[in-house]
């Protein structure tokens, strides 16, 4: 067998494959096959975004910038990719039939990964995620006013206003925008430079690329992302323990589907 625990498997970016819808289905039961084979990796990475969120919210209204919490709803799961590297690889062994493995290794791939492309790439969806938040917080201020940043914190009121639900529906269009650019450069990027030795520029080269070659198909994927993990956040925030797991594992079969050298349910 193999040895999953040093290096990735391949060098170079793969082809291209035409994928259906149907094929969305198969990752989505194949993500769900993954979470119930080995729920305890699922169950943390989830617990480590749950936790990260209701940190962040705690900070928000704890320096009274409540108004905040609106656009980081929208915006933090853009960052949600990045932490599912680890059940990409769980996913990866599973499919490769290799179950004689410890949560050790799975944290020692995710630590490996310092010294190769997926910190660039981390920092690119951050970077991303903290220009959303510039361009939320310009946004309220464009349509509200200055004053309504302070007063905000103590009435929503606003928000029930012409201008605030204007600024609602327009925040929700750039922010539907902005969500796609980003889920253009990762869908696929992510669990390739896991996968492979390619540099990020390349691994996101081919994740457009794969949007580019299968638009309708990545749409309607990218609609089952955001109305998924938006239902799994009403609850606060717990639906993601669910949710996250099974889209995180279900992200490796999609990579696995839109990739000529794919296996397991590609084939």
């Amino acid at each position: 067998m193999s040895d999953l625990t040093s290096h990735p498997v391949g060098e170079g970016a793969p082809d291209i494959r035409d994928m259906q819808v149907a094929d969305l289905n198969k990752a989505l039961r194949a993500g769900a096959k993954d979470f119930r084979r080995k729920p305890a990796f699922g169950l943390f990475f989830a617990a480590v975004y749950v936790i990260g969120g209701w940190c962040i919210y705690l900070l928000l209204f704890r320096a009274h910038l409540e108004w905040l919490a609106i656009p980081l709803t929208f915006g933090f799961p853009l960052i949600g990719p990045f932490l599912a590297v680890g059940l990409y690889d769980v996913s990866r062994r599973l499919e490769a039939g290799d179950e004689d493995w410890k949560a050790s290794d799975i944290f020692a791939v995710v630590w490996r990964q310092r010294l190769r492309q997926l910190p660039t790439m981390a920092w690119v969806v951050i970077v991303y995620f903290l220009f959303w938040s510039f361009f939320a917080h310009m946004l309220f201020a464009l349509f509200l006013g200055p004053s309504a940043l302070t007063n905000v914190t103590t009435s929503y009121a606003y928000l029930l206003e012409p201008e605030g639900l204007t600024m609602l529906l327009v925040g929700a269009a750039f922010g539907a925008v902005f969500a796609f650019v980003l889920f253009a450069l990762t869908v696929v990027s992510l669990p390739l430079l896991l996968d492979r030795e390619v540099d990020f520029v390349t691994a996101m080269i081919t994740s457009v690329a794969v949007i580019r070659q299968n638009p309708k198909v990545m749409l309607v994927w990218a609609f089952m992302i955001a109305a998924l993990t938006f239902l799994a956040m009403l609850p606060g925030l717990l639906g993601l323990m669910l949710v996250l797991p099974v889209l995180g594992h279900a992200s490796w079969h999609i990579y696995r589907l839109a990739t000529v050298s794919g296996t397991g349910i590609a084939q």
